[in-house]
């Protein structure tokens, strides 16, 4: 029988796991393969691989704060956490879906400050789990630029039909 804290820890899982389905759903496609990108851009393949290692990491920062922090200490880094993961998931829609990369730089913006907010909140419960958040955050950094240098370079990716 699983108690709390397994049962907490499938939670962080599961709701990165549906973060990570945006994803899968909203993904790529021949239209991203039309758009013009910089040389820089990581491989395709680098993606799903990075943001799996990147998941698992998430879910386990979320999972220490919540079982380490004191009583009452956990609501602002849960909801930190909770808010990084709503964006996370947000941004595929947009970018992908939509076909947006102007709205998506928002995003990704948004993104990025829930992440740094994310860990300075993690910080007084848990240094450990701050630390498992700087490689997410890095990560984004990079996705930021990409899609800052696809939107330049891109003006009208709204307008393309592929």
């Amino acid at each position: 029988m699983l108690d709390i804290f397994s049962w907490s820890l499938f939670v962080f899982i599961i709701a990165c796991f549906g973060a990570a389905m945006t994803g899968a759903f909203f993904g790529p496609g021949k239209w991203y393969e039309a758009l013009d990108k910089p040389d820089w851009r990581p491989p395709n393949w680098a993606f799903p691989v990075v943001w799996m290692i990147l998941y698992g990491m998430i879910a386990a920062a979320g999972y220490i704060v919540w079982t380490s922090a004191a009583p009452g200490e956990a609501t602002i880094p849960m909801i930190a956490w909770g808010v990084q993961i709503v964006l996370n998931a947000a941004w595929s829609p947009v970018f992908f879906g939509l076909r947006r990369p102007d709205l998506g730089m928002i995003a990704v913006g948004a993104l990025w400050l829930s992440i740094a907010l994310c860990i300075v909140a993690f910080v007084p419960v848990s240094t450990l789990a701050a630390g498992l958040m700087v490689p997410y955050l890095v990560w984004v950094s990079i996705a930021a630029a990409l899609n800052y240098s696809v939107m330049k370079r891109n003006p009208n990716a709204h307008e393309l039909v592929v």
